[in-house]
């Protein structure tokens, strides 16, 4: 049923969407399907969102890694703790790891905010994010802010990790300008060109690669779905893309910024996070159509 919460979910319904959020844990999405099929790789009942290769989830105030958490703002470094060990760095941000609140919710929409800080870690890294969230005629769209809640300017950045049901046969498809090879730590150390990706599962499986220069568009061509990408605001020009070899999923993430961005100023021109003063916001939004 439309904007019900069971077991701390809450369910949206509207124009043959349906998703299921978990408020509690991050704002993730447990399930998003069009017409009964699952577009996303459903999270079981009961799994960590932040552990499973299942869902989707936010990403703020940073996306990806962190080399060894640092956080270089200025002449100052800060450091965030370490929550992937095996490659010594800081990943996907915070606001995953915190309950969001639900402000809004009714027919196929909702409104969660969090409020939130890096106190724990000794950063003085404040914020107030909203994510709104439709499903309606025009598709399932996300539309993220974040606010600088702190008393001084500071770094900002944000993205949404889908990790997409890959059944065999799926094409991906999005021009960009540039892709970044990689350490063994999944770390930038090189800037290439590249055209983006328009190809089968060879093409793209076994990449954790990301591209700059996007143009804000992406298809994900399955056998029994299409499903086209826009986005908009901060997540127009950044794309990650994650294909486990021998998953099925293909995760097609739209970022504001380069990995570790703030510790690599010759890459971060391809995309830095956002310095915002006090009380300013970073926005960022997506459309995902589908034809099946």
């Amino acid at each position: 049923m439309d904007g019900t919460r069971a077991s701390g979910a809450l369910a949206l319904a509207g124009d043959g969407w349906e998703a299921v959020l978990l408020p509690g844990q991050g704002a993730a999405f447990a399930r998003l399907a069009f017409r009964g099929i699952e577009v996303l790789a459903p999270l079981p009942l009961g799994a960590d969102p932040n552990a499973s290769f299942a869902g989707a989830f936010i990403m703020a105030p940073w996306t990806n890694r962190l080399d060894e958490g640092r956080l270089r703002v200025g002449g100052t470094d800060w450091y965030l703790p370490v929550n992937r060990p095996a490659d010594a760095t800081a990943i996907h941000g915070l606001v995953r790891d915190a309950a969001w609140t639900v402000a809004e919710v009714r027919a196929g929409h909702a409104v969660l905010v969090q409020q939130g800080d890096a106190a724990a870690a000794g950063v003085p890294w404040h914020w107030q994010a909203r994510l709104e969230v439709t499903l309606d005629v025009d598709g399932a769209r996300l539309t993220l802010g974040l606010t600088n809640a702190g008393a001084e300017p500071f770094p900002f950045g944000c993205g949404w990790h889908p990790f997409f049901a890959r059944p065999a046969g799926t094409r991906l498809r999005f021009a960009a300008t540039t892709l970044f090879a990689r350490d063994a730590r999944c770390l930038p150390i090189a800037a290439q060109p590249s055209p983006g990706i328009d190809g089968p599962e060879r093409d793209y499986e076994g990449l954790d690669t990301h591209f700059a220069g996007w143009d804000g568009a992406a298809e994900i061509a399955r056998p029994d779905l299409t499903l086209r990408l826009e986005a908009a605001g901060a997540w127009a020009a950044n794309l990650q893309v994650f294909a486990p070899g021998g998953s099925h999923i293909l995760c097609v993430e739209p970022v504001s910024h380069v990995p570790d961005a703030p510790n690599r100023p010759d890459f971060a021109r391809f995309g830095p996070l956002s310095l915002l003063a006090p009380g300013e916001s970073v926005q960022a939004a997506l459309r995902i159509a589908a034809i099946g």
